[in-house]
């Protein structure tokens, strides 16, 4: 299958951008976690992802992963250039309180993030997510990873796949308007 990169920058034309954004801004899309799964669509059309390990260290603060995670967003959209979105996973559910908290962590650094720096942010639902890359609503990790990497993607892991097919929605669907 084509690299996915240049399937979009080959066809001459660069897909809508969600909520009516200029055609030279980026989308960003995001796994929330200890692994954060996050995948780009620059203001070319090139789509990079990857995994930020959130973790903390051995000597770091209840708070070292979260300013983190902050340092990470500034320099993302310092590099790839301003932001027209965020798109993440919004999980109404987790299977731990850990989870939970950490979730909610970097969710509130996101969400101050983006509302200093402007930059409009969205959740969608994990099914809705789902459904749009397998057809099936409550599709295993799994079989979300084998969609990804059918769309000619390779991601490291769940977390990046989730965030592939998170900004794949988001393109596909012009953020759910289409």
């Amino acid at each position: 299958m084509a690299d996915p990169i240049q399937r979009i920058a080959d066809n001459g034309t660069i897909p809508a951008l969600p909520l009516g954004t200029p055609g030279n801004r980026c989308i960003l899309a995001l796994d929330l976690g200890t692994t954060t799964g996050w995948a780009l669509r620059s203001h070319d059309g090139l789509i990079t992802s990857g995994a930020l390990p959130l973790r903390p260290g051995r000597f770091d603060g209840g708070g070292m992963r979260y300013l983190r995670f902050a340092n990470w967003l500034t320099e993302i959209d310092r590099l790839s250039g301003p932001m027209a979105t965020i798109w993440f996973e919004e999980v109404r559910r987790h299977l731990g309180t850990d989870a939970a908290h950490v979730y909610g962590g970097l969710m509130a650094m996101l969400t101050a993030w983006a509302e200093q720096h402007g930059v409009p942010y969205q959740g969608v639902p994990v099914g809705t997510i789902k459904r749009h890359v397998t057809a099936k609503g409550n599709a295993g990790k799994e079989a979300v990873l084998a969609a990804v990497r059918a769309r000619g993607f390779s991601p490291a892991d769940d977390n990046e796949a989730d965030a592939i097919a998170i900004l794949l929605w988001a393109i596909e669907t012009n953020g759910g308007l289409a």
